[in-house]
């Protein structure tokens, strides 16, 4: 069995018809070059070069060996090149917290994208609230997720370790509207947040952006919303709201749709600020498995 040097030789000399350019080529000496070539033929038992005054030509055996010799190389080349990339491919799993519904946080188009960067990358999603995603982010549970915050009070605020330890980033800001039962307009002649709180509320768990955001504008009042339910399923707020039970938060789009399909009472002129964020350790932002994600998101809301 030849080397592969051996058969580099032997393909440089049939190109170069000339030991010394293709010695000069593969940066050899012309008696290296030589010497393989001696050893190649006496090898095979067969002569591959005629010696002609203006170089080495090939013999009906060495045109016959040069195709395969010329394959060989392109396919140790390929080898080469394919265990190369087993190098920068991304393996393992992702794991990903998601919230609210698939089509506000361009999960399809997140993970399509992502699966066409990262192949071999196995995804894993985990959907709860805000905080409970940000809860497991922090156990490295999870490895990123979507998080839901007022606009610049991301989880990674403050000065706190636990506060400095989750990095974030905003995608897009949006607006959260209180929403009423159809019908509920006279209740709602008054719109300040003490006569707001004393209605009937579908309230959430503490996890719940609608429940930091309720709390950021009630408590510095002394206001606590009159909670007649909790939930902590947006598809559940809608449902009870649908029913008659109580007001609730909704997202700028549902809350349009509601009121123009089914008649819910959008409360004017209160609107509740609010961002989509994604979040991730700080520490492991530079994971080659984090990084992809972050670069596919990018391109997600960048062109969205």
């Amino acid at each position: 069995m030849q080397d592969l040097q051996t058969l580099r030789a032997f393909i440089a000399v049939a190109r170069e018809g000339s030991v010394s350019r293709a010695a000069e080529k593969l940066h050899l000496s012309q008696p290296a070059v030589s010497l393989k070539l001696k050893q190649l033929q006496e090898g095979l038992g067969l002569a591959l070069f005629q010696r002609r005054p203006q170089g080495l030509k090939l013999t009906a055996d060495g045109y016959a060996l040069l195709p395969a010799a010329e394959r060989t190389l392109a396919a140790m080349a390929a080898f080469e090149q394919s265990a190369q990339a087993l190098h920068s491919t991304l393996r393992g799993r992702l794991k990903i917290g998601t919230i609210v519904d698939p089509e506000f946080i361009r999960l399809g188009a997140f993970l399509h994208r992502l699966v066409g960067r990262a192949p071999q990358l196995e995804t894993e999603l985990q959907h709860g609230m805000s905080g409970s995603v940000l809860n497991w982010i922090r156990r490295g549970e999870l490895d990123v997720g979507f998080y839901l915050a007022p606009p610049g009070e991301g989880p990674g605020q403050g000065t706190d370790e636990a506060a400095q330890e989750v990095a974030h980033r905003e995608l897009t800001h949006f607006h959260y509207h209180v929403i009423a039962p159809a019908g509920w307009s006279g209740r709602l002649i008054r719109t300040d947040w003490a006569s707001l709180a004393a209605l009937p509320w579908i309230v959430t768990p503490q996890e719940s952006v609608h429940h930091r955001l309720l709390q950021s504008v009630m408590e510095p009042q002394g206001l606590v919303p009159n909670g007649v339910a909790q939930v902590d399923q947006e598809a559940c707020m809608l449902d009870l709201v649908r029913a008659g039970v109580g007001l609730s938060l909704a997202r700028d789009a549902l809350a349009m749709a509601e009121r123009q399909e089914r008649g819910l009472v959008v409360v004017e002129g209160v609107r509740l600020p609010c961002s989509l964020n994604f979040i991730w350790q700080r520490q492991r932002g530079e994971e080659p498995a984090i990084a992809a994600a972050l670069e596919v998101l990018e391109s997600v809301w960048s062109t969205a």
